[in-house]
């Protein structure tokens, strides 16, 4: 006698195979690009040696283009902008111990607009291991890299060093940018708060693009109730990876030292009222036109919530007086490494 399917147990069955399935495409494209990549490895290597051993000059390069695609007709990658761009890609990373095995975890493509847009082996690793990490399209790495996304995160502050547990506090610092640039926003230099918010949450997609992946958008005007009085967060996200609430107040001018006292309040309701119990403590962030970055380390030295404050811009040009505030190339590599435990 054929049982008739239980609905509940066919569903959970049903993701179990769809599951199975993902992670087979997944583990299958991942070999090919790492095949691929040392496919091109092996080509750059060839051309750089015959180079230098037998002086060959340019024209190898479209010699051997035009003959490989005469070869395997309808196989793409070997014209010769493409043979140019696998010897460049050797001839960077042959010497690199740290980052040749790095290049074979993301995708050709990513390579490419990595090696043309980025010239500092710690910048390279950054946006490498973030490219793996969140699984960036190619587009949303290009929009990361034009925004300066690396060093916007470097410069970041927070005072989630002494709010949140280890294993959380480094994911934390890499969801939070120093600055935030909305050039995707149709607004003038002089605009409202309510402005500002509605121009966000019309271009929502941009903005949890802008935001650096793994948010999913909650609500704007976000309520919470505390006795007879009602509150309202400007928006309310989600932070996939570490599970936990994101509170963001967008205020149109300077940031002032009580808009961190409002948002310990803020975060105290969410942890106590919102989130739920296998959901980690919520963090905030605070967003203003300008920030006097003195005035914000004082107001975070005393806070018992995570909060990070940054600023934003309508364009995405970096001010030259930050770079001051990078931290060392040791600094930067002790940071680039610590990804890896995340």
């Amino acid at each position: 006698m054929t049982m008739q399917l239980n609905k509940t147990e066919y569903k959970k069955f049903f993701i179990e195979i769809k599951e199975r399935i993902n992670k087979a495409q997944y583990e299958a494209l991942r070999k090919v690009n790492k095949e691929l990549i040392n496919l091109y490895w092996d080509i750059g290597k060839k051309i750089v040696e015959k180079q230098s051993n037998l002086g060959w000059g340019k024209s190898v390069v479209e010699t051997l283009s035009a003959d490989l695609q005469k070869e395997f007709p309808g196989i793409r990658g070997f014209s010769a902008a493409n043979l140019w761009r696998i010897r460049n890609f050797y001839s960077e990373y042959s010497n690199n111990l740290k980052l040749a095995p790095m290049v074979r975890e993301i995708g050709w493509a990513h390579n490419v607009i990595i090696i043309e847009k980025c010239k500092d082996d710690l910048e390279r690793a950054f946006y490498i291991k973030m490219t793996k990490k969140f699984g960036w399209t190619k587009n949303v790495l290009i929009h990361q890299i034009e925004n300066k996304s690396y060093q916007k995160y470097l410069l970041n502050q927070t005072n989630f060093d002494e709010t949140l547990l280890a294993k959380y506090k480094h994911q934390a610092k890499l969801a939070v940018k120093d600055e935030y640039t909305f050039d995707f926003l149709d607004l003038g230099e002089e605009h409202s708060e309510h402005e500002l918010e509605t121009a966000l949450i019309n271009n929502i997609r941009k903005l949890l693009i802008e935001m650096g992946g793994n948010f999913a958008f909650i609500g704007n005007q976000y309520r919470i109730t505390i006795g007879k009085n009602e509150y309202f967060i400007d928006l309310l996200l989600f932070h996939r990876r570490l599970k936990s609430l994101f509170a963001v107040e967008l205020k149109v001018g300077e940031f002032k030292p009580e808009y961190a006292g409002k948002m310990q309040f803020y975060l105290s309701v969410l942890n106590d009222k919102v989130k739920l119990e296998d959901e980690n403590p919520s963090i905030g962030l605070i967003l203003c036109k300008d920030k006097d970055r003195l005035i914000v380390e004082y107001a975070l030295n005393d806070s018992k919530q995570p909060i990070g404050v940054a600023s934003y811009k309508i364009t995405n040009k970096l001010p030259a007086e930050l770079k001051k505030y990078l931290p060392s190339p040791k600094e930067i590599s002790e940071i680039v490494e610590e990804m890896e435990l995340i």
